[in-house]
């Protein structure tokens, strides 16, 4: 035998699988053609003769609605005011006064007043923070502070004398106010603050107190520099007659002047700190507040709720502490929905740039012929195409609680169901949408190699700036408890006859069906038109939540037994966690498949269609095991849903530029060189020096 011979072999073998594996690969691969600077690729033969025709224009005015007009002027008049533009290296303090003159520039020049629309058109209002957050994030923020929180709680908490008094100079600036509810020891437990409020009866004023260095207000947005005013929020304390001495009343709150309106100097009794340089969003002045002995009149108290009399008897309509505070919170939510729509909008400018980079950029191809486009690679689609379909859905849905949110803002008389409704789904929408979006920056920029490493490129500082999200106006993992906590109090309503609000309907409509065995045929099926049928996927996500609910229901009146409900609450956290979010996914593809349903326009139908169905089952193959565990999904169905998802990938990418155009967002707003539609290499060479 040649001593050679095997080693030729295996190098012939070797040779051969390299040559099958290009081939294979070339299959997924279709060259560009040449010289041409920014080619369309050519199809695979099949993908080609479905590739949709979509009517961006359609698409778009579908997707931004009666809200266009408000945001074109916002994007109009910062893109001509090159002045009030943030630039990309900037310090905190040059910020901070920037982002103030961004704020008198919308309101006082573009003669924008986002204020007078929290009431009477709230959808707008939340438009116009999304145009403002894409002109710089922190701009978008102090506005919020200042009109959302500030202003919202004198709208929300108090009552026509507080209007009477304090709306035009908060609509005009006069006025610019923090929101001081957060302390240093208390966060998302709001009913554990300890600063106090006790009142005077001899002077018919409030004492504002901070008793220990752990009640110091932190994070107050606005008040490090330009804040006058702060609502503050601490317990109430009423001298009594008994043996006690006083009463406390729980949380309440307080308009403060923390400055002088004139000299703009620290009022007596109130000492401000800065808190100084963040991960992001430095261009809003987070300050920390601390209040000795600070006297303010009676009438300062924002008394929607409760009120105090001169002689300093208490009255409410509402009869409890709890039922009080929970009345305050849930008109409070104004923040979270905001911030849910808002980080839809940061969504949408990384996948725009992620998208628009992986058109453009080429490397590698088959032997012998162009590079191609990387969006071409499977591992890109996988990471950018679902992520696309997941901002459709999520542009949707949250639109669905500005809606469900301006029903309870216009709504005459209290309507307790629809406030619950609005404060769980606020709550649920906001926790999973910003998780989602917090994770995709990170996926864009990696997505966009070391060009999404460039601060110009701006994956950086929306990254930072969006983290905070997370964790201001609730805590993620603690909003997910709420809406768990809402979801069993469904359940029990549910079983005991009682009402259940409308978003809770389907555990109404058909508990039984989806606590029954799965059907062992259905759990087989495999066609496209079946996976692709929103009644399948539908009952998919509605059966994984009906079995989550009844199982940790279970769970938990088990472990009470031995654990108390609040240890039995805490075994079963990650389950509690799991349900939130698996209802929120439900409401997310409800919503998604209503949207396609309702769109005029055949060809926007279709390419909507595409997209909802890619969302669907990329979140039944994401969570594919607990499918399989209950026998729901077969494991040819499994299968076959995994294919289908890569299939339906290829099929949106096709149709990736057209789905990020119908964003509608001008390059001005997205700002990054790499997502320029042409020259995007000659502006990033620019940028550096090169002529």
């Amino acid at each position: 035998m040649n001593p050679n011979q095997p080693m030729k072999d295996e190098s012939q073998s070797s040779i051969t699988a390299t040559t099958r594996r290009i081939q294979r690969l070339s299959l997924h691969l279709t060259p560009l053609p040449p010289l041409q600077p920014s080619p369309q690729l050519n199809m695979l033969t099949c993908a080609k003769a479905n590739k949709l025709d979509v009517d961006k224009g359609s698409l778009s005015s579908y997707m931004r609605g009666n809200n266009r007009e408000i945001q074109e002027k916002v994007f109009d008049f910062f893109h001509s005011r090159p002045d009030l533009q943030t630039p990309v290296e900037i310090s905190m303090n040059e910020h901070r006064e920037l982002c103030m003159r961004q704020l008198m520039g919308l309101v006082r020049e573009a003669k924008i007043k986002p204020f007078r629309y929290i009431f009477e058109d709230p959808a707008k209002y939340f438009a116009i923070t999304e145009a403002v957050g894409s002109v710089d994030v922190s701009f978008g923020i102090k506005l919020g502070v200042h009109f959302s929180l500030w202003g919202g709680s004198v709208l929300n908490l108090g009552t026509k004398k507080h209007r009477d008094k304090y709306f035009d100079g908060i609509d005009n600036l006069d006025y610019l106010g923090c929101f001081a509810m957060t302390e240093l020891h208390h966060g998302s437990n709001v009913q554990g603050l300890q600063t106090i409020a006790t009142f005077d009866p001899i002077t018919d004023e409030f004492i504002i107190d901070t008793p220990n260095d752990g009640a110091i207000k932190w994070w107050i947005g606005n008040a490090a520099v330009h804040g006058k005013f702060a609502t503050v929020f601490a317990k109430l304390i009423l001298p009594t007659h008994d043996s006690k001495g006083v009463s406390d009343m729980g949380v309440h709150a307080f308009i403060v002047p923390i400055r002088d309106l004139k000299t703009h100097q620290t009022l007596p009794g109130i000492e401000i700190h800065d808190c100084g340089h963040k991960v992001g969003l430095n261009g809003v002045d987070n300050g920390a507040l601390r209040f000795h002995s600070v006297r303010i009149h009676r009438d300062n108290l924002l008394n929607r709720f409760g009120d105090v009399s001169r002689d300093g008897k208490y009255t409410s309509s509402l009869p409890t502490i709890n039922k009080r505070f929970a009345a305050m919170l849930g008109e409070l939510v104004g923040g979270r929905v905001g911030l849910a729509y808002t980080s839809v909008g940061f969504l949408k400018i990384s996948v725009t740039i992620a998208v628009r980079y992986s058109l453009l950029r080429q490397q590698f191809g088959p032997p012998k012929q162009p590079e191609v486009s990387i969006l071409d690679y499977q591992s890109q689609q996988h990471k950018l195409m679902p992520m696309l379909a997941s901002t459709y859905a999520f542009h949707f849905a949250t639109h669905y609680l500005v809606e469900k949110y301006s029903e309870m803002k216009k709504m005459h008389e209290h309507d307790e169901q629809l406030v619950g409704d609005v404060h769980a789904l606020s709550a649920g929408l906001k926790s999973y949408v910003t998780s989602y979006t917090a994770k995709s920056l990170s996926t864009c920029r990696e997505a966009c190699g070391g060009h999404g490493y460039a601060a110009v490129n701006r994956f950086g500082s929306l990254r930072n700036d969006h983290d905070i999200f997370q964790t201001f106006e609730g805590d993620n993992t603690v909003l997910l408890q709420q809406v768990a906590g809402d979801l069993l109090k469904q359940y029990k309503d549910k079983f005991q006859g009682g009402p259940l609000s409308v978003t809770w309907n389907y555990l109404r409509e058909s508990m039984n069906t989806y606590l029954s065995q799965p059907n062992p045929v259905t759990a087989r099926w495999e066609s496209a038109d079946h996976l692709r049928d929103p009644k399948f996927q539908l009952d998919a996500f509605r059966y994984r939540t009906s079995r989550l609910l009844h199982s940790v229901a279970a769970r938990l009146r088990k472990h009470s037994k031995t654990l108390g409900s609040f240890g039995a609450w805490n075994r079963c956290l990650n389950h509690l966690l799991t349900l939130a979010e698996s209802h929120i996914e439900s409401v997310i593809l409800a919503k998604f498949i209503e949207a396609v349903h309702n769109c005029p326009d055949a060809s926007s139908r279709a390419a909507l269609k595409l997209v909802c169905d890619l969302y669907a089952l990329d979140r039944i193959w994401n969570d594919i095991g607990t499918f399989r565990n209950v026998d729901y999904v077969a494991p040819n169905k499994a299968k076959a849903i995994h294919k289908l998802t890569e299939y339906l990938s290829f099929q949106v990418r096709n149709i990736a530029g057209e789905l990020i155009d119908a964003f509608d967002l001008p390059p001005y707003v997205t700002r990054a060189p790499i997502a320029m539609q042409s020259e995007a290499y000659a502006q990033y060479t620019q940028h550096v020096g090169f002529e």
